[in-house]
């Protein structure tokens, strides 16, 4: 049975049709025997006009009524009495309230508003009174025919509240259709911003701890080979640098790839770094060679984890580029400001600096991601960064991140 609503309401055509097919047999039936010549070939006319125009009435609803109109309009004019087919004058005033137009509505109405009087005038009807035993007829007075003249309107006036109903209530369907949709429109796009920036966090994530892991592995493993035939001792504890850094690198790839998991295996990874472990990371640098000075001011206080991540991926990946770029005698400082509605770090080196070039492309590392990183993480937290040349030669990189007052 739903399916047949389902194809029924896909093909309305067919139903009209049924419905048009008994409004045509009824309107073939005999009105009035006495009705001969063009007056009956007109009745006959009407009975199969006013079908054909169900039909097609939904297809074409404006065309229908306005035909419709006509050829009532026509039937009192040539005074052919309406028959069993005029039922489907009743199907016309809800089209065109339903489907039509704002003029197929109102014209709907005026012709339903008229139909009373017009069928009245036509029919000119006589109230007929028994006085003496024998029956008179005389004409209504006028409240009797106002009274007969709303009755006859009223079914008209019906149909097209009806149809004007079922129009409010389809508009009333498509716009919450149209909601719905739009909705799912935006919850995707939400859902791709969502995924496109964790996508952005995990890069800039890998991309800091591969950097900074693998250049403190690099350097290790080429001092080894420097000294493996002079100094076994020292390769030896390169070597075990080497393995440390590999295992720490590992350890945060496993967090981050951790939230593309599901949550049961959460605990399996370690909290994000933060202001706490820059000692550490400032030991490992040391520990490959890189001479660091290490400074804080203010009172230390606990911060956000964004502002801890952020303030220990700036430091880490400002140190990678001194190594990879501040030459072999290069000596970096690292300066920790806590202020009372902000937080300045601030890393600096004294060795070659970088090009202009390298600046123009977004990153000392001459691609473009590390500073282009910086950058994005500073601004998630409504901070600023100035990084440029330092004044006598090195590098010089300065983060502002805001802060709520200290009580």
């Amino acid at each position: 049975m739903h399916r047949l609503n389902a194809w029924l309401r896909r093909h309305p055509m067919v139903v009209d049709a049924a419905w048009a097919s008994i409004v045509l047999f009824l309107g073939l039936l005999p009105n009035n025997e006495f009705d001969t010549g063009w007056r009956l070939n007109a009745e006959l006319l009407v009975a199969v006009l006013l079908p054909l125009l169900m039909v097609f009435r939904r297809r074409f609803p404006d065309v229908t009524v306005a035909a419709a109109t006509g050829v009532a309009l026509a039937q009192v004019v040539a005074d052919v009495e309406p028959g069993a087919s005029a039922i489907a004058y009743l199907v016309f005033a809800y089209t065109g309230a339903a489907f039509g137009q704002k003029w197929t509505s109102r014209l709907a109405l005026a012709a339903g508003l008229a139909a009373g009087p017009l069928t009245f005038w036509q029919m000119n009807p006589l109230k007929t009174t028994v006085q003496g035993g024998e029956a008179h007829s005389r004409p209504y007075n006028l409240g009797e025919a106002v009274l007969i003249m709303v009755l006859m309107s009223t079914p008209f006036i019906l149909c097209w509240a009806w149809g004007r109903l079922t129009r409010v209530r389809r508009a009333y369907l498509t716009e919450l259709e149209d909601r719905a949709a739009r909705l799912e429109r935006e919850r995707d796009a939400q859902a791709k911003v969502a995924v496109a920036a964790e996508r952005a966090r995990i890069a800039r994530e890998l991309h800091d701890v591969v950097a900074h892991n693998v250049s403190v592995m690099i350097v290790q493993a080429d001092g080894a080979a420097y000294v493996l035939d002079n100094s076994p001792q020292q390769a030896k504890e390169a070597l075990g640098t080497i393995a440390s850094t590999g295992r720490q690198a590992l350890v945060e790839m496993r967090r981050l790839l951790g939230v593309l998991r599901t949550a049961d295996t959460a605990e399996e990874y370690v909290p994000q770094p933060g202001v706490e472990e820059l000692p550490d990371l400032l030991e490992q640098v040391r520990t490959a060679g890189l001479q660091v000075d290490y400074a804080t001011s203010g009172h230390p206080r606990e911060l956000p984890r964004g502002v801890e991540l952020t303030v220990y991926r700036i430091v880490q990946e400002a140190l990678t580029n001194v190594r990879k770029h501040g030459g072999p005698d290069a000596h970096a400082r690292v300066a920790v400001d806590f202020g009372e509605r902000e937080l300045a770090v601030l890393v600096e080196d004294d060795g070659r600096g970088s090009t202009d070039e390298q600046l123009a492309t977004g990153g000392a590392d001459g691609l473009g991601h590390g500073l282009i990183g910086m950058r994005e993480r500073v601004g998630m937290v409504s901070g600023s960064l100035d990084v440029g040349p330092r004044p006598g030669g090195g590098f010089r990189i300065r983060a502002v991140l805001p802060l709520k007052a200290a009580h």
